[in-house]
């Protein structure tokens, strides 16, 4: 427990200076400070990679499968990598929804740091119940890998006619019931008053409807993620990782997402292969190593196609 509770305090610690320090003052985040800050989560992943080996060697935290140390550190690399590839369609729609509530710039780093903080809530709650649920009833696991193919089925033959609209979901719809919304912003305000009466603002809307899409793709990740490992602080602490360097993936690729189309390929084969494994767990045995490698491989082989092509077609405009 004591373990957990350092944990939530660090993430915390981190968040409080990421508002409060780095980003005090709304601004754009630029294609170079994106890049940097998706370096240095991605580095601080592989280093807590390292912690988690450290914990689950000297039995400081709770160890329900009874898991070597080296094979937590890779099962939490392995969650993580899974967790970020998946991101990938939460960039894409987050783009969509700052587009289309015309959201600007240098508030969309708020917005998504306000996301975080509800994501947080959401996915620790989804994984407390997914791990009780799968190390209750064991059958589940076979209903998680059926329905992870068939997302991955369904991503694979899904048009571009498919494409989310913010403005026609029902998620707005049902908040325009509830409270009444305006098209003005303040500043970096998620409410104004008109008339003597609290507006939401677009930031508002916008933050509202990326916590529940969120939610949506969670539904995807956490059984993906729990066909890695039930052990539950593996599980959470990937998740979280992965969430907390999303945001500077998403300025990262904001202005690339057309030369990384090729990426939704690479999600099709990872969730292939986790519904698979989950399927087929009675009767094959995936070595870790190998689970490892195939999401990275599917990973690196989708951005190097996706550069490849997307150069190609610059050479012949």
């Amino acid at each position: 427990m004591l373990v957990w509770i350092l944990f939530i305090t660090l993430i915390m610690g981190i968040l409080a200076l990421d508002l409060g320090v780095f980003n005090k003052n709304p601004h754009i985040i630029n294609t170079k400070e994106a890049s940097k800050w998706t370096l240095i989560w991605f580095t601080l992943s592989m280093i807590f990679s390292g912690v988690i080996y450290w914990l689950y060697n000297y039995g400081y935290v709770e160890n329900p499968t009874a898991l070597k140390p080296t094979v937590a550190a890779m099962k939490f690399i392995t969650g993580y990598l899974i967790e970020l590839s998946l991101s990938v369609d939460n960039i894409f729609v987050i783009a969509i929804i700052f587009s289309a509530f015309k959201i600007p710039q240098k508030y969309q780093h708020r917005v998504l740091f306000w996301g975080i903080l509800g994501a947080i809530v959401f996915r620790g709650l989804m994984i407390f119940f997914g791990v009780l649920i799968i190390n209750k009833f064991a059958w589940t696991t076979y209903l998680f890998g059926a329905f992870l193919l068939f997302t991955a089925i369904k991503m694979f033959f899904a048009g571009e006619d498919d494409e989310f609209e913010p403005k026609e979901s029902f998620i707005y719809k049902t908040l325009g019931k509830i409270m009444p919304l305006t098209s003005h912003t303040d500043k970096e305000h998620f409410f104004i008053k008109i008339n003597d009466k609290n507006h939401a603002t677009p930031l508002f809307v916008a933050l509202i409807v990326i916590e529940v899409m969120d939610v949506l793709f969670a539904v995807d990740s956490v059984p993906a993620i729990l066909a890695i490992t039930s052990d539950p602080f593996l599980v959470f602490s990937s998740n979280i990782f992965a969430i907390l360097g999303l945001r500077s993936m998403y300025f990262f690729l904001a202005n690339m997402l057309a030369k990384f189309s090729y990426l939704e390929y690479s999600l099709i084969a990872i969730l292939s292969f986790v519904g698979l494994k989950m399927l087929l767990h009675d009767y094959i045995e995936v070595p870790e190593w190998a689970s490892l490698g195939f999401i990275a491989l599917s990973l690196l082989t989708g951005v190097l196609v996706s550069l490849k092509l997307s150069k190609d077609e610059d050479i012949i405009e």
